[in-house]
């Protein structure tokens, strides 16, 4: 029983509408789902990826419009990176952020790959990778672009490549992720004169990655705000192995919570002793469930236990109008 590498990643807007703008017009991600938060059906929950918003290719984001800026602290996904086809295409997306007022830093070399940093208009840090691999490592198969995006083909984010977590100390967190969750620890190394410690889990490499970093000298974080990340999700295959998997957790003294159905996967929460929120999600039923492939976020999507309720759910809900929003800003 293995974890097969990221599933999604979940972070927080107070703008859906920049939000959309952004993921879709300038990252050329597909909004693959555009549903509600199932515990607060007031706010969005968006959801962007590749094509078929595959496992592994997921950005989502929950829309609390009145919640304050995002402070980071230890006990926090610090970075989310972004999968991308070699060095030539970090090369094309700092010129594309160039010309389009994105901030983003320089293209620099972190455990053998080039790395190109940058922000969305909230301030969420993110980064592509050069997600380039030997011809003898099979890896996690990366996403398929959706044929329409902005961005070509041959530039285009292919899922995601691994999260940073910061944490007070490595070693509470690194043993939940090595003797819990089957990662591994690959590479020691340090980050602006902290130390850190490379992991991966299941096929390895790109879309497999978590990178922690030590930082006692910060707070705790309290709360998520509008440019943070909520939590990050793994991968299994099956109901069979996710129920084992909440065996596992329970049995390793984890507070995890009951298997949550969320219509388009299933879903078990904990949080590791560093503090972050981690997931385990099940790679389908998948987002054509409910839509076909060629209209998928384009309209609300609702579980079935929400449908009666649409009417009401949808009045409380902005319209996501992004045709005059500036969107890097």
């Amino acid at each position: 029983m293995n974890l097969e590498g990221l599933h999604h990643v979940t972070a927080v807007t107070s703008n859906a509408p920049l939000n959309v703008a952004f993921y879709t017009k300038v990252l050329g991600l597909r909004l693959v789902k555009k549903t509600v938060n199932q515990d607060d059906v007031s706010a969005y929950h968006l959801f962007y990826g590749d094509e078929q918003g595959h496992a592994g290719t997921e950005l989502t984001f929950f829309d609390w419009s009145a919640i304050g800026q995002h402070v980071p602290g230890a006990g926090m996904i610090s970075a989310t990176a972004l999968r991308v086809p070699g060095k030539e295409a970090l090369n094309w997306w700092q010129q594309r952020f160039d010309t389009l007022g994105v901030t983003h830093g320089e293209i620099v070399e972190r455990g053998g790959r080039a790395v190109l940093p940058f922000s969305d208009p909230e301030g969420q840090k993110l980064e592509l990778i050069d997600d380039s691999q030997p011809a003898n490592v099979s890896g996690v198969t990366p996403g398929t672009p959706w044929p329409k995006s902005p961005v070509a083909t041959q530039w285009a984010i292919r899922g995601l490549e691994g999260v940073t977590l910061t944490v007070k100390r490595l070693e509470p967190t690194a043993a939940v992720l090595t003797e819990v969750l089957g990662f591994r620890k690959v590479l020691d190394y340090t980050d602006s004169g902290h130390q850190a410690a490379l992991f991966e889990v299941g096929p390895g490499g790109p879309g497999a990655e978590i990178r922690l970093i030590a930082r006692p000298d910060l707070p705790y974080h309290r709360m998520v705000g509008a440019g943070g990340v909520h939590h990050v999700a793994f991968r299994t295959p099956n109901e069979e192995e996710h129920k084992a998997w909440r065996e596992r957790l329970t049995s390793a003294g984890l507070m995890a919570t009951p298997i949550i159905n969320r219509y388009y996967f299933r879903s078990i929460y904990f949080r590791e002793p560093g503090g972050v929120l981690f997931e385990i999600a099940t790679d389908g039923p998948g987002f054509t469930t409910d839509e076909d492939l060629e209209h998928l976020g384009e309209n609300l999507a609702l579980p079935p236990f929400l449908e009666a309720h649409r009417q009401e759910i949808e009045a409380n809900l902005q319209p996501l109008v992004t045709s005059k929003e500036n969107v890097t800003r």
